[in-house]
């Protein structure tokens, strides 16, 4: 019999934040919480269908960042990753987590190993879905990207092309074999909140700070060394921005992490959730155990 989990969509105020989330209603109390940190240009709408097939077995737990879908931040909020992070662990806190997994995807990897360096007691294992912590793992064209600075000619302009409706469209058909199998809902979901005002200024502002996440990955890789917490990889292949070479890079750190490949693009969830789903579910209950 097929159980769709009951949800739950709510705000709570994190430092004068407004953090929306969407979380699961466990059939039972004590069920594993597994974070789900998502990632550019969407929200946690991408994982409305994740939380319907697992939902009912775990607590999964989605909340909108800053400059993020219904997610509503004070006019001075300085958007960057340490900002997003400061806001996801007053969030963690508001919440009263104490021991959860988290599901880390591409802005959820930096945000995700932020909390994790600050929060080592709590994080019982990480779900890695193209969520790069390696320079093995950034194409040319994500290089290229990450270079870009405020004030230099057309850096801008750039950044504001990934922004519009066929950008962002791009980001989830490029590498999917057939993308008539993508549901349209998730690009122009992602538009609506894209253009709403100071939206684009947010990610701009993003766009400039990824340099420092490059920065980082010795600190992450060290701290997945030194923790060596289960891991589970479940990879986009053909991702444009991080091939899979970044998805094998993380077995030197944690080799006996379980990896997954499949022939997709950036947002594998979209394309193989029938695949991925158990994936997460067995490791929801190996960490349990």
């Amino acid at each position: 019999m097929l159980t769709i989990a009951r949800t739950a969509h709510r705000h709570v105020d994190v430092g004068g934040v407004r953090v929306f989330y969407r979380e699961s209603l466990p059939e039972r109390e004590d069920a594993p919480v597994l974070l789900l940190l998502h990632g550019f240009p969407s929200a946690s709408h991408q994982f409305r269908r994740l939380i319907d097939v697992l939902g009912a077995r775990y607590r999964l737990i989605a909340p909108d960042y800053p400059g993020f879908g219904r997610t509503w931040a004070p006019d001075g909020f300085t958007y960057s990753f340490d900002g997003l992070a400061d806001v996801m662990e007053g969030f963690v806190e508001r919440l009263g987590l104490t021991r959860f997994a988290m599901y880390v995807f591409d802005f959820g990897a930096p945000v995700g190993f932020r909390l994790a360096e600050r929060l080592p007691e709590r994080i019982a294992g990480l779900v890695v879905q193209n969520g790069n912590a390696y320079a093995e793992g950034l194409s040319d064209g994500a290089r290229d990207f990450i270079a870009l600075r405020p004030g230099e000619p057309g850096a801008e302009e750039t950044v504001r092309g990934l922004l519009t409706p066929e950008g962002t469209r791009s980001q989830y058909e490029t590498g999917v074999a057939d993308p008539e199998v993508l549901a349209p809902d998730g690009w122009t979901l992602d538009q609506h909140f894209l253009d709403l005002p100071g939206r684009k200024e947010a990610q701009v502002a993003l766009a400039f700070d990824y340099h420092s996440n490059v920065e980082s990955y010795d600190r992450w890789q060290a701290w997945l060394r030194r923790h060596t917490p289960p891991v589970l990889i479940v990879w986009g292949a053909d991702d444009p921005f991080f091939p899979a070479p970044g998805a094998r890079a993380y077995l030197r750190d944690v080799p006996d992490a379980e990896l997954h490949l499949f022939g997709t693009g950036h947002f594998a969830l979209e394309t193989h959730l029938r695949e991925i789903a158990p994936l997460v579910a067995a490791f929801l209950d190996r960490v349990r155990a």
